[in-house]
């Protein structure tokens, strides 16, 4: 039988009788595909398999301990033939054709009337892959296709809109990379109606969507809030109730200073459901991008994470706690200076990572008593983290004089960075 002589269908079996003949491993995993698809199953078989036994211990089949007779096909709707005996598959089959029920010879895909596929569920969406009879060959391109619509690679997203309202997910896009963005997230972002985007998230990606997708730009820039947050919430509701499937993506985590617990809170009081999906953190990846770890042993055990426009007073003031700025180039003298008048020495390492693991990143490295006077000299804008504290001593770019004699030895992997 080639290729081009299958009529590719899918069957509905639910409630409808079908037939397994045999009791071995391919007869269990093919009853169960049937069960799962909700038809009533009936075993002919001598002897059955364990996971058999287990199906009919658990009521979800009729088993009867038997050679086949052909009065067993009798009001069936489909025959899987299984018994690992090619005379008695063929026999099935024969009967099968005789009756116009169709059935699938395991013994001989050639002559078989009907080829079972490889198959997987993704959300609502089944894949069911024929390849020329060759099941492994078949089971490999199912896991293939399956992967790329999980990850968001093919699209998944609906083209006719549920008759209910719609949702919204908060995702988190990470430090701007399109690589760092969740597996979860990037295929919410593939099944999008609407995206509401944020400046930093991973920019790249939005020109991978369908060219129906509308994207909503929200973003924000220091000091420069075009769209307000009561708007950008009101947005998300809006479309959402217009059966819509929203994505908030965001850059970072959107629950880490990046106000997505008042976006899901205003979501859920007007009715409309929503999915957090975390991100990759600048707070955290974009120290890392520069070699700066946010604790270290013998350096730091914990680590605050701010915004540059906060009161610093409370953040524990010493080198061996990390503090991490987000969103505080303009007021990093003011920050510096606070810290200092708390009892950090002035001496305390501070490093500045710009446009993290983006090919423009740039690190910058001194001390809280220095690190205003650096940033202006060369130019430092946002986006960029601040990291403060004894942790910015192990950065491959840090002076030789940062390094202690503890951690001169210290050779970690260079990221992809570029210094002045």
């Amino acid at each position: 039988m080639a290729i081009q002589d299958i009529y590719p269908t899918a069957l509905r079996l639910l409630g409808r009788p079908v037939l397994v003949v045999g009791g071995g491993p391919v007869a269990a995993r093919r009853a169960k595909g049937l069960l799962d698809a909700g038809a009533k199953v009936t075993v002919v078989a001598p002897v059955a398999s364990e996971k058999l036994r287990a199906l009919v211990d658990s009521g979800l089949l009729a088993w009867e301990p038997r050679e086949y007779r052909t009065e067993d096909l009798d009001g069936v709707w489909f025959v899987q033939t299984a018994t690992g005996t090619a005379a008695v598959d063929t026999r099935v089959a024969a009967d099968a054709e005789a009756q116009r029920i169709w059935c699938v010879n395991a013994s001989d895909h050639e002559a078989s009337a009907a080829w079972t596929p490889a198959v997987a569920e993704v959300d609502d969406v089944k894949i069911a892959i024929n390849a020329g009879g060759d099941p492994r060959r078949a089971m490999a391109l199912r896991d293939a296709v399956a992967t790329a619509l999980e990850t968001g690679d093919l699209p998944l997203r609906r083209h006719r809109k549920p008759e209910d309202k719609g949702s919204v997910a908060l995702i988190g896009g990470g430090p701007g990379d399109s690589g760092l963005i969740t597996v979860r997230g990037r295929r919410l972002l593939g099944q999008a109606d609407v995206v509401v985007a944020d400046r930093l998230g991973p920019r790249e990606l939005l020109k991978e969507l369908a060219p129906d997708v509308r994207i909503i730009e929200v973003g924000k820039t220091p000091g420069h809030h075009p769209v307000p947050q009561l708007e950008i919430n009101r947005i998300l509701v809006e479309e959402a109730l217009k059966g819509n499937r929203v994505v908030r993506l965001k850059g970072g985590d959107p629950y880490v200073l990046g106000r997505g617990g008042e976006e899901a809170e205003f979501c859920r009081q007007n009715g409309v459901g929503v999915e957090v999906v975390s991100g990759v953190t600048s707070a955290i990846s974009v120290p890392a991008a520069a070699g700066i770890p946010v604790t270290h042993r013998g350096l730091a055990k914990g680590f605050s994470v701010v915004t540059g426009h906060e009161e610093l007073s409370e953040v524990p003031a010493r080198p061996d706690h990390t503090v991490v700025l987000l969103m505080g180039v303009a007021q990093l003298r003011d920050s510096a200076a606070a810290l200092a008048a708390s009892g950090l020495p002035l001496d305390t390492p501070v490093g500045i990572v710009e446009k993290g693991y983006l090919p423009e990143q740039r690190v910058t490295i001194g001390t809280l008593g220095t690190i205003a006077d650096q940033a202006e000299a060369v130019g430092v804008a946002n986006p960029a983290v601040i990291v403060i504290g004894d942790v910015v001593r192990v950065s491959p770019f840090a002076p030789e004089h940062f390094k202690t004699a503890d951690y001169s030895t210290i050779t970690p992997n260079r990221p992809r960075v570029r210094t002045n």
